[in-house]
């Protein structure tokens, strides 16, 4: 099989790579760039959208480029290299996912066009204090009086949700189920934030707030949720093996470079070979991440679910052992903020936390081992 780019694909990457490295490859830019609101560059988030980025997974008709998952899986990657603060990510592939899978025509065209513009930031509010990645909404409900809708509740947290003009929020239904709304963000009363790993969120309190329902009005699309956040595993995946490829890179380069007892550190076997285990693990996530990418591709959703839980578990795993790895090969300048090291773990410790961590991806495929048929060792 062959796992190679063709022409554009690369196109794509180098100019992606050639974007957010000019933004982003000066580690200290970065650093000045997330500690002054919104957490990230508006322009680089224009420069996105002109090149087309914002609007790749979206069809043309909805105003965006009608890309495949390994295109948008290549922008990830690009963007985990640089641990690039743009909401990509939660913005596009979330919420703007959520959007074309469940939106109307008109809502499509509008929401969409807008947000692959860079005209508009999206958020999805989902998150409800207490909650485990569940697709369902319990804490904010939602309430119909006569044609009006309106959602009451918190939503915590919400990546990027201070700065997003539209909201998408899941809620309870009156008649059961989780429904979505669109509310526009000077609605909401939004508490900001910064993460641990650089980004944003906010705290979204909803008192009585007008929502127009996002697609069929009242109807369930707990299953739409579910299918939009094991795409979103996938693509996480990708940023984060972007993110641990450059860990690995830099940490194999300190240990070229940094000399002790007269000789550089790669002379010691023992770092050399934990060098090494760091290496088998970015190679199997990246096995993963890729296996799990073309799986997204067929358009499969049972399969695709097993696949980003499988890809979701090794990521984790692997993300874990690298950052810590790193960390340790680096000693005391690895635990500083103004090296970059610290802040990739950080990045890579977010993304294992926003769509479910390594446990929860082995819960999930523990849960369904009884569907396979026992192998007899003997036949």
């Amino acid at each position: 099989m062959d796992f190679s780019y063709d022409d554009e694909q690369d196109a794509l990457r180098d100019a992606v790579r050639g974007l957010v490295g000019k933004a982003y490859s000066d580690f200290e830019q970065r650093r000045q760039t997330v500690k002054q609101d919104p957490g990230f560059s508006e322009k680089v988030w224009s420069q996105l959208a002109e090149m087309g980025v914002l609007g790749l997974p979206f069809a043309e008709e909805d105003g965006g480029v009608g890309a495949g998952p390994v295109e948008i899986g290549i922008v990830a990657q690009e963007l985990g290299r640089v641990i690039a603060p743009e909401p990509f990510l939660t913005a596009v592939v979330i919420a703007g996912g959520l959007v074309s899978a469940v939106g109307t025509a008109e809502q499509r065209r509008e929401v969409l066009g807008a947000l692959s513009a860079g005209e508009s930031i999206l958020a999805f509010a989902h998150d409800e204090p207490g909650s485990r990645w569940s697709p369902s909404a319990e804490q904010v409900t939602a309430t119909l009086a006569g044609d009006a809708w309106t959602l009451t509740g918190t939503k915590e947290p919400v990546p990027h949700g201070a700065r997003a003009d539209l909201l998408v929020v899941s809620a309870a239904l009156p008649d059961g189920g989780t429904g979505l709304f669109l509310v526009e963000g000077a609605a909401a009363t939004r508490t900001a934030y910064p993460t641990y790993d650089g980004g944003r969120a906010a705290q979204v309190v909803l008192d009585a707030t007008a929502a127009t329902p996002l697609g069929e009005p009242g109807l369930d699309v707990t299953a739409s949720i579910a299918t939009i956040q094991d795409i979103a595993r996938i693509v996480a995946g990708n940023q984060a093996l972007g993110a641990m490829e450059v860990a690995l890179a830099t940490t194999t380069a300190y240990l070229k470079s940094r000399k002790q007892f007269g000789v550089t550190l790669n002379t010691f076997q023992a770092l050399t070979f934990r060098a090494a285990d760091m290496y088998v693990s970015v190679e199997l996530a990246s096995s993963l991440v890729q296996w799990a990418t073309m799986v997204l591709a067929t358009g499969d959703v049972e399969a695709t679910r097993a696949a980003a839980a499988r890809a979701g578990l090794q990521v984790s795993r692997a993300s874990r052992h690298v950052g810590q790895e790193a960390i340790q090969l680096h000693g005391g300048i690895g635990m500083t903020a103004e090296y970059s090291v610290g802040s990739f773990v950080a990045h890579l410790t977010a993304l294992d936390h926003l769509l479910g961590d390594g446990q929860h991806h082995l819960s999930a495929l523990a849960a369904g081992i009884g569907a396979y048929g026992a192998l007899d060792p003997l036949a």
